[in-house]
């Protein structure tokens, strides 16, 4: 920015390095009137770059500017707003959008982003280089700020080392119907081993014995590396009823962590808790015991210790005790560096607060850091869910400071759930990120958090949920119609062939490519097929007819229905698709018994029935002459491999396909009303119609 000085009036040098002093400077100023004057000599109109920078250097040692709402009546001037609320409401970016206030607000929030376009501008009118209102117009009609705050996001995304604390055997189960076995906790253990996480939460420790203390002595027997686990434990084992802290005794989280073997420890406090006294539990007092429990650790659990502090209530901590928390962090970042924790976590309990308001109250700690020279000091978010913002507030907090993250391999949690690792991490993978690649086996994010679902919730997650639903992966549209080979593919980065989704949507390629993958080569499956198939499910919607196309059962059934004959192909592999509801199989059986009954009259049970003991077991409620051309035409529509029989796979088809569309049947008789009424007799009409017509 100042090696392009020139294209900026007065007024913007001064907007734009009180924005940056604002900022960065390490020391607090107490008067911002100060502040304008000495830019009143620092920025006089004829100094030139070299000058200024040097100015501007010396300042930052002195200066320290808080963006708080008492100094807007001084600060509004540099930013031309109407008055102190609407700079206030500015800094809280709940902004008016208009485009004047748009170029103060990228000022404001966006100077790094203003620095890399402005670095790339080229004023063509030279006669209006420090024209202020027509550099900013210029600018912003050209997308040129837009694309430079869209690449600082993304850059900062892509640049992420990502630590990952993985949170999968205790937060999967918090707030569960379920609790965790043992039997659970190592198949879990086991897929956060096959990822390749190298921090691991292991156990929250109270006084009674729990499932995860016995789970740590199986560990510590089967020889399993302690350097990598973590448990939590309290600042303060408890409060009196009146809100003073008890502190003559080490919490028992510690305790525990010492007889267990367990050298990192992540200690919890809270800053705005009703039932505190915080006239007794002041800021110094926090700080005072903070560096006692370090000691502590590093005496009791390991020299090198790991220790994280959870700021468990950070987002309203932030909003309302803005000051208290930022001294905690500024004195815990102050300390020698040898004395110093492993750094600072901390989590929106309840997915309350927007993704804007964290990432901005990420952003000032982490300068309070990185100001005290920790820059190594990590910072890891964790995101609960309430209304569908999490997984977006987590990427915000590492594109704005954040180090990683503490969550487990999927979202079920507490709650509605939480942002989970593996969609964190994929989104950080598609914006090109090779560090978290580096580290994790991230190919196998997928199948690790569907088994950690499984083995929490004993469900499947849900299809559509992003990243390891089982219809995450699905190509909807034609495969030509979005983006093109240089967009990431997630099917393709998981080793998956995607699966064409099959509805109205769907390309005529689609379909034909579908058939094939199902039911292999067949000259049926072409363009004609395909476009009647399309039209079949239009057909469907506008008789309100609503239909699965997915399953190899529905598509046999739709191509079916659409005029293609079912192949012997098609019989078998829907033969091999089980019914999975208890009452389904129930009915399945059912018909197959009353089926075998008139199979076995033959003399041979061989799952094949002849045309007359079919008519007269299944199909004379729905055709009333055996020997009509029609119902002769229909049956033989039925024997796929024309043999003069039904066989059962042909006619199970049409029994799966009715109970997979209509679940709610549970009758024998309604099952198979059903595939007749809905299934059958329309594919023979289709077949009827075809013979006359030939």
């Amino acid at each position: 920015l100042l090696n392009n000085g020139e294209m900026f009036s007065y007024d913007n040098w001064s907007v734009i390095l009180t924005r940056i002093l604002c900022d960065v400077v390490p020391t607090r100023c107490k008067d911002f009137n100060q502040i304008e004057n000495d830019w009143k000599i620092v920025l006089p109109k004829a100094c030139n770059r070299k000058d200024c920078m040097k100015h501007f250097v010396e300042a930052m040692d002195s200066y320290e500017a808080m963006l708080d709402v008492k100094y807007a009546s001084q600060l509004k001037r540099f930013y031309n707003f109407k008055d102190v609320k609407d700079f206030a409401a500015t800094l809280r970016g709940n902004y008016e959008h208009t485009p004047e206030n748009a170029k103060h607000i990228i000022l404001i929030r966006h100077p790094a982003a203003v620095i890399n376009s402005v670095l790339k501008y080229d004023v063509k009118d030279q006669s209006a280089k420090n024209d202020n209102q027509y550099y900013f117009d210029d600018l912003l009609e050209k997308d040129q700020l837009c694309e430079a705050l869209l690449n600082l996001y993304r850059d900062s995304l892509k640049k992420n080392k990502c630590l990952v604390l993985d949170n999968s055997l205790r937060e999967s189960t918090v707030g569960q119907l379920r609790g965790h076995t043992l039997e659970n906790k190592w198949k879990i253990y086991n897929e956060i081993k096959k990822v390749g996480f190298q921090n691991i939460i292991v156990a929250s420790f109270n006084h009674m014995t729990r499932v995860g203390d016995v789970f740590i002595e199986e560990l510590k027997e089967r020889g399993e590396d302690f350097n990598k686990f973590w448990a939590f434990s309290e600042l303060v084992e408890s409060f009196d009823p009146d809100g003073k802290p008890n502190i003559k005794e080490v919490p028992i989280g510690l305790r525990k962590c010492k007889q267990m073997g367990i050298k990192n420890v992540i200690i919890e406090f809270d800053l705005v808790y009703p039932s505190i006294d915080y006239n007794i539990f002041t800021t110094k007092f926090i700080t005072d015991l903070m560096v006692e429990r370090l000691k502590w650790a590093r005496e009791n659990l390991s020299p090198d210790s790991k220790i994280l502090f959870n700021f468990r209530d950070f987002p309203k901590a932030m909003a309302v005790k803005r000051k208290e928390t930022l001294k905690i962090v500024k004195t815990i970042a102050n300390l020698a560096k040898d004395a110093r924790p492993f750094g600072f976590i901390y989590e929106d309990p309840f997915g309350n607060w927007l993704p804007d308001e964290i990432a901005e109250f990420t952003s000032i700690v982490r300068k309070k850091m990185n100001n005290a020279d920790w820059k190594e000091g990590h910072l890891l978010a964790h995101i609960h869910e309430q209304y569908s913002l999490a997984d977006s507030t987590q990427l915000e907090c590492l594109a704005n400071g954040a180090t990683g993250i503490w969550a487990s391999l999927c979202k079920v949690g507490a709650f509605l759930g939480h942002a989970s690792s593996s969609v964190t991490l994929m989104n950080l993978i598609r914006f090109g990120n090779k560090q978290v690649l580096n580290q994790y086996n991230c190919t196998y994010l997928r199948t690790a958090a569907q088994v950690v679902t499984e083995i929490t919730t004993g469900i499947r997650p849900d299809n559509m949920q992003p990243v390891y639903g089982d219809r995450a992966l699905d190509a909807v549209f034609g495969v030509d119609t979005i983006g093109d080979d240089k967009e990431f593919n997630m099917a393709k980065f998981f080793g998956v062939e995607p699966v064409m989704r099959i509805t109205p949507l769907a390309s005529t390629e689609m379909i034909i490519k579908r058939l094939t993958k199902l039911f292999g080569e067949d000259s049926q499956f072409n363009q004609s097929i395909a476009l009647n198939m399309k039209e079949k499910m239009l057909e469907d919607l506008r008789n309100n007819r609503k239909e699965e196309y997915m399953s190899p059962v529905g598509l046999a059934m739709l191509f079916d229905r659409s005029g293609g004959k079912l192949t012997p192909e098609m019989c078998t592999v829907v033969s091999d698709v089980e019914a999975t509801e208890a009452h389904h199989k129930i009915l399945m059986k059912q018909v197959k018994e009353e089926w075998d009954e008139w199979d076995i009259r033959d003399g041979v049970q061989d799952d094949k029935v002849n045309y007359d003991a079919f008519y007269n077991g299944f199909m004379s409620a729905y055709f009333s002459c055996y020997r009509c051309e029609e119902t002769t035409k229909a049956l033989k529509a039925l024997d796929m491999d024309a043999n003069g029989q039904v066989d059962w796979n042909e006619f199970a088809l049409y029994l799966k396909w009715a109970l997979r569309q209509y679940p709610e049947i549970d009758t024998r008789d309604k099952l198979i009303d059903v595939a007749f009424r809905k299934g059958l007799i329309p594919a023979m009409q289709d077949e009827i119609i075809q013979a006359s017509a030939s």
